[in-house]
């Protein structure tokens, strides 16, 4: 197990490099050397510097969840044209990866570790946002272009080790059964959760579990995109999936993931070198808060989670928000400081939740049949929100200084009557059991939990898969 473990740090990578982008780029729009090769770009073109790697991932979303459900889950500049070009490309490809990598890792961990390793998805995010942030700041003292081209250029690392590495990943199991590789998929969950026991207790009640429930799903029920509207269960996950885009990225710390040096200057930090090395401890202090929630989920729950940081950040964020005013006003240097310490606090209430839960709430609220398609229109939202983000972001700060902070202040109040009325707890539960929570007694679930709907449609369709024949079939497994 811990083999695989390791592997899957390597479908991990994905988020890291996403985190990467976004503190390069804030670190980057601080050194005189990228603004001078740039020829000192205004607001709205590093506006369309940052949001063009959004609109790439834009344009790869409509064939990401095919790629995802057909090929598998394991599928996967010299001036400022150049460099914009360059972007869209790096956004396309992330889109891809991150519209499998994390259904990759959901589907192969075991049942009691899903929690931990899919919020550690995302909080790699901060991983990769710390090596940009640093070395940004190493490369601060050289004296031309290099020291914008070198952090550039390491980006794509993450994404080498990805393409080289992939293959030691197992395939997801159910994937493999929706496929009919049914002897496979037993294999690999015997080999993932039971040291290659395929006889294991627990193989066996998932392997029956997953294949009732794929063959109910697929009997029953469709996989286009008009499935995310038909039912009551299906439009409460919707409401979750696109909330959860774009609160992640509509919550004001769109302005410090891309534009901190602005932000920080309008708190009075003068100094580029000291914007860079704040920049950069505030990654640290956001991986480690996000990595250490990440072992704490499935004891505190998500919706108590994703309460207590929604609240925290509305209140850290009025906070700022009145410093930031003040600071205006006066110019004393001690409320810029509490500025920049709000900024911090502000981010440790977000890293409660956020971070970590983006995609691993996402992931595990839909059934399999539309997983793909749901983490597809979930990471829509984050691409529509990012792209807002990042060409209004810089022109409202220009235009509006401290008081474009009021919006987000009324937003993040917003963001907590829905987080309070819609999000539901889904902690210590099997990954098909979900279905229950959303749907009740009409979901669609099969094995030794199966609902009276499905046992009655399993029985009524001949589908049901019986302990005898599971037995017989593991037992063929197990001796070939």
């Amino acid at each position: 197990m811990r083999g695989l473990y390791i592997c899957l740090m390597f479908a991990v990578l994905t988020s890291a490099t996403n985190g990467y982008d976004g503190s390069m780029m804030n670190g980057l729009q601080a050194l005189d050397q990228w603004v001078t090769s740039f020829h000192n770009p205004s607001a709205a073109t590093r506006g369309l510097l940052n949001a063009i790697m959004s609109v790439g991932s834009i344009v790869a979303l409509p064939i990401t969840p095919y790629i995802a459900d057909i090929a598998g889950r394991r599928a996967a500049g010299l001036n400022i044209q150049m460099f914009i070009a360059a972007r869209f490309l790096i956004g396309f490809g992330v889109a891809i990866a991150h519209g499998s990598a994390p259904l990759l890792i959901a589907e192969l961990v075991h049942p009691q570790h899903r929690a931990i390793f899919t919020t550690i998805y995302n909080s790699t995010w901060y991983f990769g946002s710390i090596v940009a942030a640093w070395l940004t700041y190493g490369t601060f003292t050289i004296s031309n272009a290099w020291s914008w081209r070198i952090p550039s250029i390491v980006q794509a690392a993450p994404s080498v080790i990805q393409l080289i590495a992939i293959w030691l990943v197992p395939e997801s199991p159910r994937y493999l059964i929706a496929k009919g590789k049914n002897e496979q998929a037993l294999r690999i969950l015997g080999k993932c959760h039971a040291r290659g026991d395929v006889n294991d207790e627990l193989v066996q009640i998932e392997y029956r579990e997953i294949r009732e429930t794929l063959a109910l799903e697929k009997e029953f029920e469709g996989n286009g995109w008009l499935e995310l509207f038909k039912t009551p269960g299906n439009r409460h996950r919707l409401i979750i999936l696109i909330s959860l885009g774009f609160f992640s990225q509509w919550s004001g710390n769109g302005l410090v993931s891309y534009y901190m040096s602005d932000v920080l200057k309008g708190a009075g930090v003068e100094s580029a070198k000291l914007r860079l090395e704040i920049n950069g401890i505030l990654n640290i202090v956001n991986f480690i808060t996000a990595l250490t929630m990440c072992f704490f989920i499935d004891k505190l729950g998500r919706r108590p989670l994703f309460l207590f940081a929604t609240g925290g950040m509305c209140a850290s964020f009025v906070v700022w928000t009145i410093f930031a005013a003040e600071f205006k006003k006066t110019g004393i240097n001690a409320l810029g400081y509490l500025e920049v310490t709000f900024i911090f606090l502000y981010y440790v209430f977000y890293n409660c939740a956020w971070s970590g839960l983006l995609v691993g709430y996402a992931v595990e609220i839909l059934p399999y049949k539309l997983r793909a398609k749901g983490l597809t229109l979930m990471f829509l939202a984050v691409d529509l929100a990012l792209f807002f983000n990042s060409y209004v972001n810089p022109v409202a700060l220009a235009k509006l200084d401290w008081k474009y902070y009021i919006v987000y202040d009324c937003w993040l109040a917003v963001e907590f009557i829905v987080v309070y009325f819609y999000y539901i707890e889904t902690r210590n539960t099997p990954l098909e059991e979900i279905v229950k929570y959303f749907d009740g007694e009409q979901a669609l679930l099969g094995g030794d939990l199966a609902t009276e709907k499905a046992r009655a449609l399993m029985v009524e369709e001949g589908i049901e898969t019986r302990k005898t024949d599971v037995s017989r079939f593991e037992s063929r497994v197990s001796t070939s």
